[in-house]
């Protein structure tokens, strides 16, 4: 099952997977993140979003992302590669 997909997530960063009714919280960079995963977005689209938005820099966007994104593996919300 794709944990993601069924994600309630605010916009004020509060987040509530169903499927093993627990929440967390997540920043705007986070939120961004955690869209344009759900939206199906690869990671170096991600990263020029963060960069975009935020006015990330491309080490610091490129960091967050993979970051956040092993986060979510480590929580069993994306497949490990």
């Amino acid at each position: 099952m794709n944990r993601l997909a069924h994600l309630t997530i605010h916009d004020d960063g509060f987040i509530f997977d169903p499927s093993i009714g627990e929440s967390f919280t997540a920043n705007a960079t986070g939120l961004t993140i955690l869209r344009a995963l759900k939206d199906g977005r690869s990671a170096p689209d991600i990263v020029r979003e963060l960069r975009e938005q935020f006015e990330h820099t491309p080490p610091d966007a490129e960091r967050d992302v993979a970051d956040f994104i092993e986060h979510l593996r480590v929580c069993k919300l994306v497949p490990s590669s």
